[in-house]
């Protein structure tokens, strides 16, 4: 019998799960991709596209140059998920029967409940979200003067809110543009959670370009002017970004799966509480112990590697392998700038030194970004997109 497997989703773990899939499955199964897009977007290298939309070919890539021919491809929205009748349900499209399914949908901006802030703010999450930061910030600098700058407001200082203020900044310089940039975390430090010598760091480059930090007072209203805050003075803004946080798709709301708060938990071997549903990257939170693996595209290849083999394993009666997460390092733009953090021998650097900058660091966030786009297209891709990245 003829199994079918349906993957959900374009983004990182989705798109590795397919080209695992394809190399693990036999003429025996049947497997469908289905996204609301059809392109993968290589996300976090999105904010490039802030500074210059023509970056955008370079950081995406059609599913034909990514899926064998023999892999089917939905462009569709997904709306539900019936685990007892085995249905992807579609908006604008036919309900797709599986025999096993991937849930790699990614995730949506999480607001908390801040009054206003979905309302007023632009996020990053999408291609398009990018385009449409860009034009905000460019049509505010057009309306501004040297002696009235627009204000740019990015609430959320972790590796998004870091990357589209160092972007911003990088499009302010380039077109002498009349502006302030404003990054705004409610914790005490930016980059919230990790070392403290890669948050002095990050913290020195931005303001090295010239954008004011906020922290320790969180937002606690947004209007259409201003942002309010526990204790300090209101921010007036121009253009408001949020990236603060991610919650799971609405699509899986009315699933049949366990979850924490919106996002379907797994094994460590990708399984949710429905053994012919496996779930990956944002969607999901997988058992990793006391500490659940980081919502980064570091975590989705890895574990888009194990998924798909996991897949196969579960059709042919075979015992699922258990993934754990490999941390080999992290690395964050600020425009054309970079830091590198912690980084393991296995991106083929090792330095004497856990935290560093300079050419290594901007050298080594190309290469991540390359190897990736090698690995899902080819190394001709790789190779045209490099100046981009």
């Amino acid at each position: 019998m003829t199994e079918n497997v349906v993957v959900l989703g374009a983004g990182y773990a989705g798109t590795g799960a397919i080209k695992k899939l394809e190399s693990e499955l036999g003429d025996n199964v049947r497997l469908t991709w289905i996204a609301d897009v059809d392109y993968h977007l290589v996300l976090h290298e999105s904010h490039r596209v802030i500074r210059d939309p023509d970056v955008r070919s370079d950081v995406t890539f059609p599913v034909d140059d990514v899926a064998s021919p023999s892999t089917r491809f939905i462009q569709a929205e997904v709306t539900g998920l019936d685990v007892d009748e085995r249905v992807v349900e579609l908006e604008d499209a036919e309900n797709v029967e599986y025999d096993y399914v991937l849930v790699a949908l990614g995730s949506q901006t999480a607001f908390y409940g801040i009054p206003g802030l979905e309302e007023h703010s632009l996020t990053l999450k999408s291609l398009d979200d990018a385009l449409e930061i860009h034009e905000a910030v460019k049509e505010a600098s057009q309306e501004a003067t040297r002696g009235d700058p627009a204000q740019i407001v990015i609430g959320g200082a972790g590796l998004s809110g870091i990357q589209t203020a160092g972007e911003i900044a990088e499009f302010r310089d380039e077109h002498r543009a009349p502006i302030e940039i404003h990054l705004v975390e409610a914790l005490e430090e930016i980059f919230p959670g990790n070392d403290p010598e890669i948050q002095q760091a990050l913290r020195d480059l931005l303001e090295d370009a010239g954008v004011h930090i906020h922290t320790d007072d969180p937002i606690t209203e947004a209007t259409d002017e201003q942002i309010e805050f526990d204790e300090g003075d209101p921010l007036e803004y121009d253009v408001l970004v949020w990236t603060g946080g991610i919650t799971g798709q609405d699509a899986l709301d009315e699933a049949d799966l366990e979850n924490e708060h919106n996002r379907v938990t797994t094994e460590a071997n990708f399984q949710t509480s429905d053994e012919r549903v496996f779930a990956v990257g944002d969607s999901a939170i997988v058992d990793q112990g006391d500490q659940p693996a980081p919502p980064t595209a570091q975590a989705a290849w890895q574990a888009a590697e194990v998924v798909g083999e996991n897949i196969a394993r579960a059709i042919e009666n075979r015992p699922l392998k258990t993934w754990e997460y490999d941390d080999k390092g992290t690395v964050v733009s600020v425009g054309d700038k970079a830091v590198a953090h912690d980084v393991k021998p296995a991106f083929g650097i090792s330095l004497p030194v856990d935290t560093f900058g300079g050419l290594p660091a901007e050298t080594l966030k190309k290469m991540i970004a390359a190897r990736w786009i090698k690995d899902v297209t080819s190394v001709n891709e790789a190779r045209k997109s490099w100046s981009s990245l």
